[in-house]
This record gives C-alpha cells, structure tokens and sequence, in this order.
C-alpha cells in the first residue's frame, strides 16, 4: 500500500480533514518513531508489533568479486515483532488451534 492511498483511506473516514492535514499528522507521526528509535527506545503499538533498533557490529567483510578484506563500520538496522492481535488478524486459520 502507498502512501497516497493511505491518505485517501484516512480521509475517506475522516471527512472533515484535509489530505494536507492528515498528511502532517501522518508526518509527525512518522518523525516521532524515527526520533524515539533513535534515542534507544522501543515503539509498541498495540495490537501491532513492536519496533526496536538493532546493532550490526563492526567487522571485516570480503568482497566476493576482488577477494579484499574491507572494514565496515557499525550498523543499525530496524527489528519489527508483530503483535498478537495482527498476526491472528494475518493468520485467523492459526485462531482455532489456540
């Protein structure tokens, strides 16, 4: 799904905003998880998943084609756990087991 068609889905339910308005409250949105991963913490949203930053250490690499060794800083990369509710939501055939 875009962006766009987020937008629209919102604005289809929510009449009275704007396109621009929900634009911007889906960009502070946006920021507001960006800047709380990088202060170390952890988003939970419920019933969706939890989003967490990771650390790639440091290390040396090989390039496959030439053979050389590189050295490669340290990395973050994003971690996502789905929460309960989405995943019986993705998987309701899995419900009945429970």
């Amino acid at each position: 799904m875009l962006k766009s068609e987020i937008l629209q889905e919102i604005q289809k339910k929510h009449n009275n905003l704007s396109i621009n308005d929900i634009e911007f409250i889906l960009k502070i949105f946006t920021k507001k998880i960006v800047s709380s991963l990088d202060n170390g913490n952890n988003v939970e949203i419920r019933g969706f998943g939890t989003l967490s930053k990771k650390e790639n250490k440091e290390k040396l690499v090989r390039n496959p084609k030439t053979n050389e060794k590189i050295y490669k800083d340290k990395t973050y990369k994003l971690h996502f756990k789905i929460g309960k509710i989405l995943h019986n939501k993705i998987n309701p055939e899995l419900q009945s087991n429970e």
